[in-house]
């Protein structure tokens, strides 16, 4: 077997919490029906889907990387992070790995192919999406809890203008992202 394995992240765009990603192998004598792009499918077919992929993937894993990483290497340098953890964190190191996007993580040894929109295309980075869509999604729940005045429950982070106004009431905390324009943007108003 070849152990060929797709990746995805999620995350890039929210102003709050980590990024996520997921490495997936899947067993190719095994259909998973409606495997999409993560953003593509309801929350509920989401959650069925990651049970179907952890229970019937020859390998799966995922990682992310923090808040202080992104702020510190940038949003796109974070994500390549957390994908180069969520491979490395495979039971088997693949021989060959897609990669949702434009970039991709660099490991010796692993061949890496980018796919624009790969993870409407290939089935182990949908896969992937859903994972990593659904750890990320479980971890600002469980931020949520910390911090319910943002209501992060909801918006999972994204720069909704619920959020924006949460944000402006309640301020910046350390689960936000300061290199990130409209926290930036308030930290200086907040500062001058």
């Amino acid at each position: 077997m070849s152990f060929i394995c797709g990746v995805d992240e999620a995350g890039r765009g929210p102003l709050c919490g980590p990024v996520f990603a997921s490495a997936v192998v899947l067993d190719e004598s095994i259909c998973i029906k409606n495997l999409d792009d993560s953003k593509k499918i309801s929350p509920k077919i989401r959650k069925d889907l990651y049970v179907e992929i952890k229970n019937n993937a020859i390998d799966f894993s995922f990682a992310m990387a923090s808040v202080e990483e992104i702020d510190k290497l940038n949003i796109l340098n974070a994500s390549l992070l957390a994908m180069k953890r969520a491979l490395l964190a495979l039971n088997k190191r693949p021989k060959q790995c897609f990669i949702d996007g434009l970039y991709a993580p660099k490991i010796e040894g692993i061949g890496m192919m980018t796919v624009v929109r790969g993870d409407s295309l290939i089935p182990s980075i949908s896969a992937a999406s859903i994972i990593a869509k659904v750890e990320r999604d479980r971890h600002m729940e469980s931020l949520h809890e910390l911090y319910p005045q943002y209501e992060l429950h909801t918006h999972k982070g994204y720069p909704t203008k619920r959020h924006i106004a949460l944000i402006n009431k309640f301020g910046v905390n350390e689960i936000y992202r300061k290199t990130f324009k409209p926290i930036k943007d308030l930290i200086n108003k907040v500062n001058t």
